[in-house]
Parts: C-alpha cells; sequence; structure tokens
C-alpha cells in the first residue's frame, strides 16, 4: 500500500494544476463525461515545488491515470512526420498506416505493455517491441534484426529506488575521478585510481597532469561515469529520459521539453496538429507513478517444501558465483527523489530549468518503510542486480548475443545486469522474451557469467531445481 490520500484540498489544486496544454482545450470539469481525450490534468511544477506541500500526493494520482488512458487523436497521439528516434527527427517519407507495430506507433497506453501482473508490470512476448535509433533505420516493416532489436517488456515496479542507487553511485565515481585528477595535478605523474561504489568496481581510471584521462581501463560503465540504470542495455538515465523517450515512439506523444519550440523551433513538431502535447507537469506526473511503484517482494504463504527448496536454492544461488553480479541488495543513503534528476540532459526537463526540483520522498511511503536497513541505517535495495553492463554471450553461448545492432554505442553482446527481484512474476525470460523456462534463462549465460552458469548446469537435478524454488519465490505483489 502506497502512502497516497484519498483526497486533496482545494487549496492545494488550485495552486498546482495548471492549464492543460492547447490539446486538451479545457480543464477536467470544462469536458463531458464521455470526453474521449485521455490527456486532461496538468499540474504548474514550479509552483508546486515552492508551496511546500508533498508532491507525491499530487502527482501519483495524475500519472496513474496518465499510465492507463488509452490516448487518441484528440490527445495528439500520432506522429505522421516524426520517428520513434529519441532525437527530435522528421521522417523520410510519411507513413501510411498510423500504427504500426514495427516502427510504430504500437501502443495505446503505457499499460498496454507494463501490465503483468499489475499496472507497471512487465508484458509477454506479443507486446514485444523493436528497438531501432530511429535515424538511419527509421522506416522498417520487416522482423529482420538488421532493422532493429526485439525487446521484450521490461517491469517498472521499484524503479524510484533503482534511479536513487544509480544516481549515489555516480556522484561516487564522479567524486573519485575528481581526486584522482587533483592528485595527477599534484603530483605531476601519470595516478591511477580503482573505481569501486556500494561494492561495484567499475574498472580503473588514469589521470595525467594536465587533466586528460585515459579511461580503457572502464568496465560497465559509459566514459563519462555515469550510470545509465534503465532499459535491457543500460541506456537510460533517468526515468524522465525513459518516459520522454517512449511517448514518443509508442504513442506518438511528444513531450515540450524535447520536442517543443525551444528545440525544434515549432510546437507541432510530428505535423499531426496538436502543439505542445505533454508538458513538463504531466511528464513529471509520469515520473512520479513510476518512482512510487512498490519494491518486488518475496512470496508468501509458501507451502513448506518450497519454503525450504528456496532457502536452499539462494544459498546454491551464491555458493555457484550468479551474486558476483546479482548483488543482493545494495545500501541507498537517501530516499528523497528529485525530480528532475541532477544526471538529465539537453532535451530532458534539468534541475537548473527549475528553481528548486521537486522533492518526492519515498521514504514516506509504506512498502518503503518495510524495506530491512543496515547497521549505519541505509534501506537496503534487494535489486538482485549490480547496474553494470556485462558481456553476457560468447561463440559458445549466444543466446543472448542475438542482436545486430549496437544501442547507444553498447556492444550487442553486453547488457546491463537484469534486477531478479519480481522475476517469478516476468514470464517469459530473456531480452525477447522468447525463452519460457528459468533454466533455459540461466543455462543461456555466456561470456562472463560462463563460470558461474558451468557451475550450475553441474549441479544435480535436485539442486538446480532449489535455485529454480528461489527464483520463483521472487514476485511482484498484486
Amino acid at each position: 500500500m502506497t502512502r497516497i490520500s484519498l483526497f486533496i484540498n482545494a487549496s492545494l489544486l488550485a495552486l498546482c494544476l495548471g492549464a492543460p496544454g492547447s490539446h486538451a482545450g479545457g480543464s477536467q470539469s470544462d469536458l463531458p463525461p464521455w470526453s474521449e481525450r485521455a490527456i486532461v490534468d496538468d499540474v504548474d511544477i514550479k509552483a508546486l515545488a515552492a508551496s511546500g506541500k508533498d508532491p507525491i500526493e499530487v502527482l501519483q494520482p495524475i500519472g496513474e491515470r496518465l499510465f492507463k488512458a488509452k490516448f487518441t487523436t484528440l490527445d495528439g497521439a500520432g506522429r505522421p512526420e516524426a520517428t520513434q528516434a529519441i532525437v527530435p527527427t522528421k521522417v523520410r517519407r510519411r507513413s501510411q498506416m498510423s500504427f504500426q507495430r514495427l516502427a510504430g506507433m504500437d501502443a495505446n497506453a503505457c499499460a498496454s505493455c507494463h501490465n503483468e501482473p499489475v499496472n507497471g508490470g512487465a508484458g509477454s512476448f506479443t507486446v514485444n517491441v523493436f528497438v531501432s535509433e530511429g535515424f538511419e533505420s527509421a522506416d522498417f516493416d520487416t522482423l529482420d534484426p538488421q532493422f532493429s532489436n526485439e525487446r521484450n517488456t521490461n517491469a517498472l515496479q521499484g524503479a524510484g529506488l533503482i534511479e536513487l542507487l544509480a544516481r549515489e553511485m555516480t556522484a561516487d565515481l564522479h567524486g573519485q575521478r575528481q581526486s584522482v585528477v587533483a592528485k595527477a595535478r599534484r603530483s605531476g605523474q601519470p595516478e591511477k585510481i580503482a573505481l569501486e561504489t556500494k561494492g561495484i568496481a567499475f574498472g580503473t581510471l588514469t589521470a595525467f597532469a594536465d587533466g586528460t584521462l585515459d579511461v580503457s581501463g572502464l568496465d560497465g560503465i559509459d566514459d563519462d561515469l555515469t550510470l545509465r540504470p534503465f532499459s535491457q542495455k543500460g541506456v537510460f538515465t533517468s526515468l524522465r529520459q525513459f518516459t520522454i523517450n517512449a511517448m514518443n515512439s509508442h504513442h506518438g506523444i511528444q513531450a515540450s521539453e524535447r520536442f517543443g519550440a525551444d528545440w525544434t523551433g515549432t510546437s507541432d513538431f510530428d505535423s499531426d496538429g496538436f502543439a505542445d502535447e505533454m508538458s513538463a507537469g504531466q511528464i513529471s506526473a509520469l515520473v512520479a507513478f513510476q518512482a512510487t511503484l512498490a519494491a518486488p517482494t518475496r512470496k508468501a504463504d509458501l507451502p513448506d517444501i518450497w519454503q525450504e527448496a528456496a532457502a536452499k536454492g539462494e544459498d546454491l544461488f551464491g555458493k555457484i558465483g550468479c551474486t558476483a553480479c546479482h548483488k543482493t541488495s545494495l545500501p541507498l543513503d537517501s530516499l528523497v527523489f528529485h525530480d528532475p534528476g541532477p544526471y538529465d540532459t539537453a532535451g530532458t526537463l534539468r534541475q537548473g530549468d527549475m528553481v528548486t526540483p521537486l522533492a518526492l520522498d519515498l521514504g514516506t511511503l509504506d512498502w518503503v518503510k518495510e524495506l530491512p536497513r543496515d547497521e549505519k541505517g541505509r534501506v537496503l535495495v534487494p535489486l538482485f542486480g549490480d547496474l553494470k553492463r556485462h558481456t553476457i554471450a560468447d561463440a559458445a553461448n549466444d543466446t543472448f548475443g542475438n542482436e545486430l545492432l549496437a544501442q547507444r554505442f553498447v556492444a550487442r553482446d553486453v547488457f546491463i545486469t537484469a534486477e531478479l527481484w519480481g522475476l517469478g512474476s516476468t514470464a517469459p525470460y530473456g531480452h525477447r522474451g522468447d525463452l519460457t523456462t528459468l533454466e533455459e534463462a540461466v543455462l543461456a549465460h555466456g561470456g562472463q557469467a560462463t563460470e558461474s552458469r558451468n557451475a550450475y548446469a553441474a549441479l544435480a537435478e535436485d539442486d538446480r531445481q532449489t535455485v529454480i524454488a528461489f527464483l520463483r519465490s521472487l514476485e511482484i505483489s498484486e
């Protein structure tokens, strides 16, 4: 249960609910109850941030409605003159179809794909998406993997905690970089540092006296030392960036902060006749909904035989080396989720665009209060991941190397460690969603996971089944 009030006082609404954009043509009360518009409420996030009120109470309900809403052309759904690219890009030729399952737009609602077992969850193979950079390969109508990477839908539960972990780890790594640069300048000699944060190693960084850096020793992270915890490749920095990308790609609805006049010179970049289709406040509402989704838990009321098998399987999971990447938990110092975040970049609302960013205190949510803490009082986020990229395919075992296109300059056999919390609720498995059992998914690991994979394969059948029992005990609560 999240701590969301059933009622919001009238003065807060008057302060924070701004006039809807030109696509809506009026507030909710101005529209008849049978209206087919889905995007109605707007939020003045600058006024909300200055009000001192809890932004969760205002934003989360609006975000939930937007997440469930089936967008229509009255909302500006459709992008006849724009591609699915994350950078505003015009189409080479106008498509004759408004909907197209491959190059998009391909969904009516966010919940069309993120719905198993609850809103914000994963999706079955039938709702796979086809990821293309959208520049040279914007128009395609084939399943051929040379044009796109087919991906299964990830669950969003616990995403707010994931982003907070990534922010803290990024800040820590940036501080280490600053420290080694300063040391090299003082010594006049090259200085090398082993980068590590929250127990996760990210290779080495060498600084020179002139301030330049040798990044060839980095491991599992971009050269700018910024963790990007979202997407199966780990290429998106924030829920805000992910949301703006998805709204354009899947729904044909452009956020003003990226596709509006400030960046493109027009308020109707996709030329569908609807200007400023989604405001910064509406994006913030969607971010708030996703950031407050409860983290996955363990199955309750398991029969004794399952509990005993899961306990043994969790122990074996560690002994065969799986927790080298699928870390049981990572410590989180702060539960305050600022929106926009500190590492959002051009084309996404940034903290410098606000006098004060919104501060969503996730620590006030009931499900967060139930999470364990360490001796320092830090929340232990039970993600079973490390927010790091790894090579998980090779010539001997290329199941996870099925993609032909690099995404955001990440090699095609490299993926971010999948967080396993919620795994028991998110079949099918694998990046393409084409593995039907957990054992298939485990045995598909190659590359840096080969040793652990082989250790699992060498277990007796009964022991392998206990590992499966453990993995299936990790669920998203309904």
